[in-house]
């Protein structure tokens, strides 16, 4: 079985008064659970819409929700100071009852950091900031005692985050990308979820049969890390249907000026799942096969809830059980 959850781009547009619908509506739905992207913007440039801020958009979740899973995919170490970001997923989690999903990656979106001075950095540069503020976040999450640091960009000092987790260790961390150099060997010694992008079935099995050996150079079993995928999944009767969902990712610079054929070529070029329900459900399933136990549904029409039930009412009772 494949759980079936949602993920909600934040900076395309949504509002409070969106969040707290879809809050209401996909609890009700059914899924398994319902996930925040952390951005400010993701347009390629102006006029930008409005964007969520995630925290305190997932604090209102969990008081709001009794059942969905929570969390962000994903916080970017670049934007959110670790120490801060634990702090608050430790008592997120708390506040929801042990629901809350710690999702970090290293951070991409150069234009974002530009408008807002933070420095994203080179890949280097990122992907050395990244590796550190997942110690500092495993530390700080997993210790009960003191603990300290000292690195290039992040220092500890017999620091201790109160109250304590009242889920020992604290939710669990999901580490976002599939870099093989850097970012892979992270999750297979820090994650406890990892999760990867719009990957065609093919790509993902490169992915995961190097995930499982790295796993095991950890000292680790590859059944003590989750696999997770996050995809579009867009249901309908023909592409006419189809291109209604769709064209949300047109905010997006590498989609931005593609006609509607070029738009779907480009998405299920991807691995995007556009199709009717019945092949929505066997291109899932590929997926299970692979060993995905969960699927985040990549969410742009932020106004349009009868998708999301169609494949609640439709796809979800034959994939998830």
């Amino acid at each position: 079985m494949v759980k079936l959850s949602v993920l909600v781009e934040g900076a395309h547009g949504l509002t409070w008064e969106r969040w707290k619908e879809l809050v209401l509506n996909v609890e009700e739905m059914g899924y398994a659970g319902l996930y925040g992207s952390d951005h400010f913007t993701l347009n390629a440039g102006p006029p930008d819409p409005d964007s969520l801020e995630l925290i305190v958009s997932l604090a209102y979740a969990a008081d709001h929700t009794k059942r969905l899973k929570l969390g962000q995919l994903v916080s970017p170490a670049s934007l959110r100071d670790p120490v801060m970001l634990t702090r608050q997923m430790l008592a997120l989690d708390d506040l929801s009852g042990g629901r809350m999903v710690f999702g970090v990656g290293a951070g991409w979106n150069v234009r974002e950091h530009e408008m807002f001075g933070y420095d994203l950095g080179d890949l280097r540069t990122r992907m050395d900031r990244f590796a550190e503020a997942v110690e500092v976040i495993t530390r700080l999450k997993r210790s009960d005692g003191p603990v300290s640091y000292s690195g290039r960009y992040y220092i500890l000092k017999e620091a201790t985050l109160l109250p304590r987790p009242q889920r020992p260790g604290g939710p669990p961390l999901l580490i976002g990308g599939g870099g093989p150099k850097r970012t892979l060997p992270l999750a297979a010694r820090y994650a406890d979820i990892w999760n990867v992008a719009m990957l065609t079935p093919a790509a993902l099995q490169e992915k995961l049969k190097l995930l499982d050996a790295l796993i095991v150079a950890a000292g680790r079993q590859p059944g003590d890390v989750a696999r997770t995928l996050m995809i579009p999944v867009f249901c309908g009767q023909g592409d006419a249907e189809l291109l209604h969902w769709a064209r949300g990712r047109r905010r997006m610079a590498a989609y931005a000026n593609l006609s509607d054929e070029a738009l779907l070529d480009a998405l299920r070029g991807r691995g995007a799942i556009m199709a009717a329900p019945a092949e929505a459900v066997e291109r899932i399933r590929v997926y299970e096969r692979l060993g995905i136990q969960e699927i985040m549904v990549q969410w742009f029409a932020r106004d349009d809830l009868g998708g999301l039930r169609r494949i609640a009412e439709e796809v979800m009772p034959k994939v998830a059980g």
